[in-house]
């Protein structure tokens, strides 16, 4: 064993020294401060529009509709047409097993998992409330928005632009929760995964998917016809036990093996260790866009749950309840009381979601890290290969985190950073002092590639600096040391040193560098001068700006709170961050 080399802070003694611990829980006194955002917008061309017209254009929409459907019904040819196609395919197979117990429960764990992913989703959302189809996020070019626009008399950063949620909505509804919120998101998502692999093997080994899966062209007419029934008020008659009407097969199967698989893969196209992967696909498909349609499948869920439940209670409160609470087919009210408690469970998990996560926010990052964190870490492996082109570099970036605030910073500022040196040390051969000027004689690496922040945001620039395998070779770390711990000039947004840890494999990545250039020009101060890590398969915060040190460690557990990094510390994110 080596005994790791001190590195020493230039007035305030060893770096470690001023790494702040953190509190488990959510301190609110010492949280961002809350922000309230404002009634969603959507832009089309170039006006925006309140989504809150949709109530009463919709409720209009809904009168014309019924109002066209019943004078629709006293035609004649409607009315052969309702006859020939009556809702559901003649021809149509039927389903001999009913509702059984598996399809009972898992329709109980869909509904309990959907409602904390839904609500977890909109507080990610939250943290930047804004949707494009473009993959630069310039202020502006969002369509869709539920903030102010961004002001241009000042510097905006993208924490600033987070916004506060309900406690009822959101998880937990507080402003800037996206760690806590992205650990129910995941670990909950993960849950809905298998149950869905379940389901589906269940399936296609029984008769059911006859149920939910069109087998002739005759399904569409027999939608429209129940479309048109419904709207009249005029209901057709039910069949669900063994068969669903054309309307409920097709919304079913969307809904099924469609919205479902697009939400999965439009998630994971979010994250940089995949993107970066892809190729031209991860290009194609980029981060905003997988964004946008992520969201839209949602939107498609948040519809078909409240048609769902509408229709439930107006087409036979009795017989559906039975149906799917109880798996019989009965004139008795057997379902209604199961239904009745699964609303009350699923009530009592939605009220106690946000305040369990105040309390406890360490208690889910480390449960999240238990569930998923193995998923994070298998991802990190793969190194990122992806490279744009000038063409495509963002003409707008967005800055984050807390400036540097300190009389030795300012000192390297008014000098040009002549008298900076980057201090690499720990479980090393050999200790080093880099110049800036060392650091630009070395061979230097330039790479156009997209930055994806844990907001929701995403950046294209090119950097240019010294690779961080040169870095390694030239203080050539013990066996022993597994992590590289970055030190900021920086202090976090709540006091103390700001610092992050990477696995020391992702170092040898070839597009990890040390950059001290953005877009041919020197770094500027904003996005961390003189020096910043640019790490490809990995979200931004792990990219540590105004870099003051390096220390290779056995271990973290004794550093801050003992988590990874400041925002794995104080903002409860995780450590490994490719996804």
């Amino acid at each position: 064993m080596h005994d790791s080399v001190e590195i020493k802070h230039a007035r305030d003694g060893a770096i470690n020294d001023t790494l702040s611990s953190a509190d488990d829980r959510i301190v609110l006194s010492k949280w961002t401060p809350p922000r309230e955002g404002i009634v969603p917008h959507i832009r089309l061309g170039n006006r925006w529009f309140n989504v809150l017209w949709v109530i009463p254009l919709g409720a209009a929409a809904l009168v014309l509709l019924i109002a066209l459907a019943q004078n629709l019904r006293e035609l004649s040819t409607v009315q052969n047409f309702i006859r020939r196609y009556p809702g559901i395919a003649q021809n149509a197979p039927s389903v001999d097993t009913g509702f059984p117990w598996w399809l009972q429960l898992q329709h109980f764990l869909n509904m309990l998992f959907m409602m904390l992913i839904m609500r977890a989703g909109i507080q990610i959302l939250a943290d930047h409330p804004r949707l494009y189809w473009n993959r630069d996020c310039t202020p502006g070019t969002e369509w869709f928005r539920f903030q102010h626009p961004v002001p241009k008399d000042r510097i905006w950063t993208a924490k600033d632009d987070a916004v506060s949620l309900p406690g009822w909505l959101g998880i937990p509804g507080l402003r800037h929760t996206i760690g806590l919120a992205r650990w129910w998101h995941f670990s909950v998502d993960l849950l809905w995964v298998l149950n869905g692999l379940v389901f589906y093997v269940m399936l296609f080994s029984t008769d059911q998917w006859l149920r939910l899966v069109p087998l002739t062209w005759d399904v569409f007419p027999n939608a429209l016809s129940t479309a048109i029934q419904y709207a009249s008020l005029n209901f057709p008659t039910e069949s669900s036990w063994t068969r669903y009407n054309g309307l409920q097969q097709l919304s079913y199967f969307v809904t099924v093996f469609i919205a479902a698989p697009v939400s999965i893969a439009t998630g994971l196209l979010q994250a940089p260790a995949i993107s970066n992967r892809l190729g031209l696909l991860g290009t194609v498909l980029n981060r905003q866009v997988a964004r946008s349609i992520h969201f839209i499948s949602f939107t498609w869920f948040v519809f078909f749950i409240l048609a769902h439940g509408i229709m439930v209670f107006i087409t036979g409160l009795r017989e559906n309840t039975n149906h799917m609470f109880a798996g019989v087919k009965s004139q008795h009210w057997v379902g209604f009381p199961l239904f009745l408690l699964a609303l009350i469970l699923v009530g009592l998990a939605w009220w106690a979601a946000s305040p369990f996560t105040v309390k406890h926010a360490r208690l889910v990052q480390k449960t999240g890290r238990l569930m998923v964190g193995w998923i994070k870490a298998v991802a990190e492996w793969w190194a990122p290969t992806a490279e744009l082109r000038k063409s495509d570099i963002s003409p707008h970036f967005w800055p984050n985190g807390t400036m540097p605030n300190s009389a030795e910073y300012e000192r390297l500022l008014k000098g040009k950073f002549r008298d900076y040196r980057l201090r690499v040390g720990g479980l090393v051969e050999t200790s080093r002092e880099f110049s800036l000027a060392d650091l630009k004689r070395m061979p230097k690496q330039k790479q156009i590639t997209t930055h994806f922040c844990i907001q929701g945001w995403s950046g294209v620039a090119e950097w240019g600096g010294v690779r961080m395998s040169d870095i390694l070779d030239a203080v050539k770390p013990f066996p022993e040391a597994r992590y590289a711990v970055f030190y900021s000039l920086a202090d976090g947004s709540d006091g103390g040193r700001y610092y992050d840890v990477h696995e020391m494999f992702n170092m040898r990545h070839r597009l990890t560098i040390l950059a001290y250039e953005m877009n041919g020009h020197a770094l500027s101060v904003l996005h961390g001068a003189p020096l910043r890590l640019r790490c490809e398969n990995e979200l931004g915060f792990k990219m540590v700006k105004w870099i003051e040190a390096i220390e290779f460690v056995r271990e973290f557990s004794d550093l801050g709170a003992g988590q990874g990094g400041y925002n794995e510390d104080h903002e409860f994110y995780g450590y490994r961050m490719p996804i």
